[in-house]
């Protein structure tokens, strides 16, 4: 009975996602004739998880090391070695040890750290090493790379696309949608300690609410300030003086603020404290913002009601608007580069309402980057202030359309493509994307709109309708030269068009007539496909299928389906091993690394692509 009790409060791991090719290095630097590897990264990235996975199923010793015990001597090898033994005794107790996993080498004793060195001098140990950026190292770890005795492996944050995965793997019957995932991944910037921290207190405490119409839940209202929340901010919590105090909570109810202290009482000296201490920082165009976003949800809930009364602006509309313009702008200047949005994105953590205007813009500026499930959250939070604003059900269209998912794009035009009600003909996606584009309302001239040929392939019917990179495009498509469409691909994703990019790498690899630049640009097609949020359009829908055998080509085809291995040999009435050695060939063809790639790369035959 008691081991059950137990089992029950016993924390399970999330699922490992986003760092199979990490996994992959890891795992081959401890083969034969290796001598192992330093992992090294920001706290909280997933460094022990990573290396928990690559030894899994083998023989591995494990040390560690802690902030209480660095003053004693081998305290991490406490277990396999006499605290009063030699370094040499120590060397020969660790003689049969083949594979050592050593984790917080930051925090190693000296005599530890002197030991793990000298274990890799010798090289009859392989190592694994795990260490945490930005905190000082014994002299004896660092030289572990300096001295070129390992290799090292720099971890960066997970991005906010395996971040998404890594939520959807965990979601315990509570999917979250985009703008939640959006949200969490802003605040925690990787850290995924804190990420499972603050999901796991926003579930504890109710604070998940089910988003109409859908299986997605949101979460609205202020950060839990939980004890890893306090930990991770404590630097900010515990400012003393009063002037820098003042200054942090005014940029946390109202950033940006502009670098004006007589306009806006700022105290020039506080903030020049704050820079130099990096809680705050200046852009190029003097504006001063916190320099961490958990920073200002923090300082607002730590605030009494009265401070966060008269700190609190008293309409979001000046800055809702100019961040409208300045995302219009950057939309009218082919430049969709991430930039900050903190006034809306704090209306949406709020649960307050959205101007359908605003959101409108937000939605065409996240599905010109590829962002399609969140262009269509954000339409949804327009219409939730405007049901029938042309614009945000336009955008809706649009993201749903270019996600292959022509059937809710038509339940939101209203049923069939000429408007009616009941479909009379089977949707097509030109049609849906003629609609929603007809729907967009207010701009004249849409300098996207012609764009659209190039990306279906036909760029003589925008023939002398675009300019800059878009016109290169079209140029490079109309030649077949498969190089100047990679090299417009790079150009493309420079200015934050991932989605576009991936279809030019994708155009680019039928132009090719090398077969490995060809296969060059079918990866980095996957690779920026895989970023767009389920993008399924006719330049990367059945990209590669030709390069395959007919049984390959079959067997594919019912894996990006989503039917298993198994379930593919049952089918077909082959063997299991049989089905995973055509998916192995398969997938080395395709340059794909899993099924995950799959419905990127595969024209599913009940698909309509956008």
């Amino acid at each position: 009975m008691s081991f059950e009790r137990d089992a029950r409060t016993l924390e399970l791991p999330w699922p490992f996602t986003g760092r199979e090719n990490e996994l992959d290095l890891v795992r081959g630097a401890l083969t034969a004739g290796r001598h192992g590897i330093v992992i090294s990264g920001p706290a909280g990235c997933g460094k022990t998880r990573l290396v928990t996975e690559a030894v899994r199923g083998t023989d591995c010793a494990r040390v560690a090391g802690t902030p209480e015990t660095r003053g004693i001597r081998f305290a991490a090898f406490a277990h396999h070695v006499p605290e009063t033994a030699s370094l040499h005794d120590a060397l020969r107790h660790l003689s049969g040890v083949r594979l050592l996993l050593v984790d917080d080498a930051h925090l190693l004793d000296d005599a530890s750290a002197a030991l793990v060195h000298q274990l890799a001098v010798h090289g009859r140990t392989r190592l694994l090493v795990v260490t945490t950026d930005a905190a000082p190292l014994p002299g004896a770890i660092s030289r572990l790379w300096t001295g070129e005795l390992l290799p090292r492996l720099t971890l960066e944050p997970l991005p906010r696309e395996e971040t998404g995965r890594l939520l959807a793997g965990a979601a315990a019957g509570e999917a979250l949608e985009p703008l939640t995932v959006n949200r969490l991944h802003r605040l925690c910037r990787g850290d995924l300690r804190l990420l499972r921290d603050l999901v796991d207190a926003v579930r504890e405490r109710g604070l998940l609410t089910r988003v109409p119409d859908s299986d997605e839940w949101a979460w609205h209202g202020p950060v839990p300030v939980t004890p890893t929340v306090r930990e991770r901010t404590a630097h900010v919590l515990d400012r003393t003086g009063p002037e820098e105090r003042e200054t942090l909570d005014r940029l946390a109810f109202a950033e940006p603020l502009p670098l004006d202290p007589d306009r806006d009482r700022l105290d020039l000296r506080a903030l020049e404290q704050l820079e130099a201490d990096a809680l705050v920082r200046v852009d190029d165009r003097g504006a001063v913002r916190l320099a961490h976003p958990l920073h200002g949800p923090v300082l607002r809930a730590a605030a009494g009601r009265l401070r966060a009364r008269r700190l609190s602006l008293p309409e979001p509309g000046p800055a809702l608007d100019a961040e409208r313009a300045d995302l219009t702008r950057r939309i009218e200047r082919a430049d969709v580069r991430a930039t900050p949005t903190p006034v809306g994105e704090w209306l949406v953590a709020r649960g307050a309402p959205v101007p359908a205007g605003y959101a409108a813009v937000r939605a065409r500026f996240a599905r010109l980057r590829g962002e399609l499930r969140e262009a269509a959250a954000w339409a949804r939070e327009g219409l939730r202030d405007d049901a029938h604003d042309p614009a945000c059900r336009a955008e809706l269209v649009l993201a749903a359309a270019q996600s292959g998912d022509t059937t809710a794009a038509h339940k939101v035009l209203g049923g069939r493509p000429d408007g009616g009600g009941a479909a009379t003909r089977p949707a097509t996606a030109r049609d849906t994307t003629d609609r929603a584009a007809e729907a967009l309302t207010g701009d004249p001239y849409d300098p996207y709109d012609p764009y659209d040929a190039v990306r279906r392939g036909t760029p003589e019917l925008a023939a002398g309708r675009l300019t800059g990179v878009f016109a290169a495009h079209a140029a490079a498509l109309a030649q077949g030269d498969g190089p100047a469409l990679d090299r417009v691909a790079e150009q493309l994703q420079e200015r934050g068009f991932l989605l576009f990019a991936a279809e030019a790498h994708a155009q680019a690899v039928r132009a090719h007539r090398d077969p490995r630049a060809a296969r060059t640009a079918r990866t980095r097609a996957v690779a920026l496909a895989r970023r767009c949020q389920g993008a399924r359009t006719p330049a990367l829908s059945g990209l590669v299928l030709g390069e395959l055998t007919a049984r390959q080509r079959q067997i594919v085809t019912l894996a990006a389906a989503g039917l298993s291995n198994r379930q593919i040999a049952e089918k077909l009435t082959l063997s299991v091993r049989t089905v995973g050695n055509h998916l192995y060939s398969a997938y080395a063809r395709l340059g794909a690394g899993d099924r995950g790639a799959l419905p990127w790369l595969v024209e599913l035959p009940d698909a309509q692509s956008a």
